[in-house]
């Protein structure tokens, strides 16, 4: 066999050798991941077992309970009119004793009397005037058997039938919670998560968001509605996070079962106001900015350049001051110190009162007012300059789009110099402007 067939060979054994690895390394994976379906199976079914359990046993618990007091009561009552059936009764039955006690004496006296006629004719005498005092023709009334109180239970078999039918319905297992995890997106300095319904039968009211630190152990409530995707906001960059939703049924109280949790982090670095301008002040993660009292001249900017084409950079008023005509929140390219608006040049920008500005010209489009609650979202992505020019030298093309509230405007940018993130700034003339960025 020739040098060079058997270096074939060589190779393609070699070949077929990091093939097998490689088919191994992945077959491994695929074991590893059937047996975390598994496992996830298994517990689930473990953890069910034992929520139906607690869960039956707690009704049980209650039932016999409400039983027991429903019991109690229904005998006190019982008693009550015993009690109170019996009283006169009781008062008649002394009366009558107390009568025939009288009588036996009478009875007794008259016996004597009449035996000692011949002796003494004044005991006889005496014996028929008190006779006659005692009125022996009146008597008690004694009422009859239909007039007193004949205790009895009325107790109706058909709770037994309403609560067959309620018991027979009560609960459900589902092998998959109503609603799942959809995406989670980074974010700078926040994680936007998407979910969806998977049970076409399930009718949602809301849905409910919770998040966690790997392993911390206990879930946050980050969102409760009925919206399908929320941002949630103060990640740690490169930290992994749990998130969970679930959600309650139309009418309803009680809150779905949990679905699979799903785990996701950031790498992007969060956006920050740039700290130490007079007439700002910033709250403990600098991603929210407070126009105070204090005299102010200058934008504030961001710490860095940390927006970059392809992002959503997204500002939300949280409150509103005094309007003025240099108000403004937006990007630009670097920053200039000694400028009081982001209505100048190589900067993009809006005010309060809906004007878009492109390099410090105002554009006809305008958009709505914004308002406490407005939501201002940029977006950006570089094109082409032409045929001639792909965005090579110091020139370069952005495709703006400013969203706020139900409209936005689109438009390009021409910027002078290439650039790879931009900064972001608002100014605001007069007190009490409150901007979140994320």
């Amino acid at each position: 066999m020739e040098e060079a067939e058997v270096e074939r060979l060589v190779l393609e054994a070699k070949e077929s050798i990091e093939a097998a690895i490689n088919y191994r390394r992945e077959l491994q994976h695929r074991l590893r991941g059937l047996g975390q379906a598994r496992t996830q199976i298994k517990e689930s079914a473990a953890h069910t077992r034992d929520a139906l359990r607690q869960h039956f046993q707690d009704m049980r618990n209650a039932v016999s309970k409400m039983l027991d007091e429903r019991l109690t009561v229904l005998l006190q009552q019982v008693e009550a009119i015993e009690h109170e059936s019996i009283k006169p009764l009781d008062d008649c039955q002394k009366l009558l004793e107390h009568g025939v006690s009288t009588a036996e004496d009478l009875l007794r006296e008259g016996e004597v009397a009449v035996s000692t006629t011949g002796e003494n004719h004044q005991n006889l005498c005496n014996f028929t005037n008190k006779a006659l005092h005692i009125q022996l023709d009146s008597l008690p009334e004694v009422p009859s058997l239909v007039e007193v109180p004949c205790l009895s239970a009325q107790l109706d078999d058909s709770l037994l039938s309403v609560a067959r039918d309620h018991i027979s319905s009560h609960g459900t297992v589902a092998s998959r919670p109503p609603v799942q995890i959809e995406e989670l997106i980074e974010r700078p300095g926040g994680i936007l998560v998407k979910w969806c319904k998977v049970d076409d039968d399930f009718v949602v009211q809301d849905y409910r968001l919770q998040y966690r630190r790997h392993n911390s152990g206990h879930f946050e409530d980050s969102y409760v509605g009925p919206d399908c995707e929320f941002i949630v906001l103060q990640i740690d960059p490169n930290v992994n996070y749990q998130f969970r939703v679930c959600a309650r049924g139309d009418g309803r109280q009680e809150w779905s079962p949990w679905s699979v949790p799903q785990m996701g982090h950031t790498c992007l670095i969060p956006h920050e106001w740039s700290p130490g301008l007079e007439g700002y002040s910033l709250s403990s993660r600098r991603n929210i900015a407070l126009r105070n009292d204090s005299p102010c001249q200058s934008v504030l900017y961001s710490k860095t350049a940390t927006y970059f084409p392809g992002q959503t950079l997204t500002f939300r008023v949280e409150t509103s001051g005094q309007l003025d005509k240099r108000d403004s929140i937006g990007v630009c390219v670097d920053k200039d110190g000694g400028c009081d608006s982001l209505q100048r040049d190589q900067a993009v920008c809006i005010s309060p009162g809906g004007a878009v500005y492109v390099n410090g010209k105002e554009m006809t489009n305008q958009l709505p007012p914004v308002s406490p609650g407005s939501t201002i979202t940029f977006d950006m992505e570089t094109v082409s300059l032409g045929p001639n020019n792909n965005n090579e030298g110091p020139h370069q093309r952005r495709r703006v789009t400013i969203g706020s509230g139900n409209r936005e405007v689109v438009f390009d940018w021409l910027l002078e110099q290439s650039c790879d993130a931009l900064y972001f700034g608002c100014s605001f003339v007069h007190p009490n402007w409150k901007v979140l960025v994320f």
